[in-house]
């Protein structure tokens, strides 16, 4: 069973016929302007965004000092069991 149906405007191994060509033709140049409006509108979109970020000015905002760490215990490897469990063994 073939994955895409059979049509008059693919070839067995599925490429445009003339007849396709010929059909899309027409539309060419309006989809080119059209892929071209997209892709500025989403440019102008992306500038716009970091410009608007870069301009953010965070030197009046605090920064609160990092909590205070307990000291660790070093680890030493060592594990200790306690003498009712080694009797279970």
């Amino acid at each position: 069973m073939p994955l895409i149906p059979r049509s008059s405007y693919y070839t067995k191994d599925y490429r445009q016929t003339a007849a396709l060509i010929r059909a899309r033709q027409p539309f060419l140049v309006k989809n080119i302007f059209t892929g071209i409006g997209i892709a500025a509108f989403a440019i102008s979109v992306y500038a716009f965004t970091i410009k608007a970020v870069a301009q953010d000015d965070f030197s009046d905002v605090q920064i609160p000092n990092a909590p205070e760490q307990p000291p660790h215990t070093p680890h030493t490897g060592v594990l200790k069991v306690p003498p009712e469990v080694v009797g279970r063994q």
